[in-house]
């Protein structure tokens, strides 16, 4: 079963996280934003799930909306044989969540801890963040030290990293 949004609102209200909401049709991804010509003010990402070559760890990526990651350069900088992207089964599974409908925020669902969260280093030192609340049809917007609480509270740890661009 997909995740309940009230259940992430509920959650964000009892560690006192406030948010701004962009109601928006369904974005399937942030080209579909630049076709919209939403403009909103924040860092605008690009949330990835993917699984090593084994299918053993799952990793939830965020980077910039516009930046081609090179999965190949990435695997290799984090000592991984291969990366690609994990099924659809798998993010229903992990995150509760279906494609096109992925962000940070998603973690709340992965109680097991069995989703590493990657986040650019290039995109990290902006202050609000879009977050898809486990739909995209609405975008809310999070300040960074709200999400770092957000992340002690679903006890996931971000590692700040590298991203290769292609």
């Amino acid at each position: 079963m997909l995740a309940d949004k009230t259940k992430l609102a509920a959650l964000l209200a009892h560690l006192q996280i406030s948010y701004d909401v962009i109601e928006h049709p369904a974005l399937h991804g942030s080209l579909t934003a630049d076709e919209l010509m939403i403009e909103r003010p924040g860092t605008r990402l690009k949330n990835l799930f993917l699984r090593d070559n084994e299918g053993k760890n799952h990793f939830l990526v965020i980077t910039a909306h516009d930046k081609q990651l090179d999965l190949k350069a990435l695997a290799k900088y984090q000592g991984l044989s291969r990366l690609g992207f994990a099924s659809d089964e798998r993010l229903a599974r992990f995150l509760k969540v279906a494609p096109g409908c992925v962000s940070m925020l998603a973690l709340m669902n992965d109680k097991q801890n069995n989703v590493t969260l990657w986040l650019d280093q290039d995109i990290w030192f902006g202050d609000l963040f879009h977050c898809h609340p486990f739909e995209n049809t609405q975008t809310w917007l999070l300040q960074k030290a709200d999400l770092e609480r957000f992340f002690i509270a679903t006890g996931h740890q971000p590692k700040v990293v590298f991203l290769p661009a292609k």
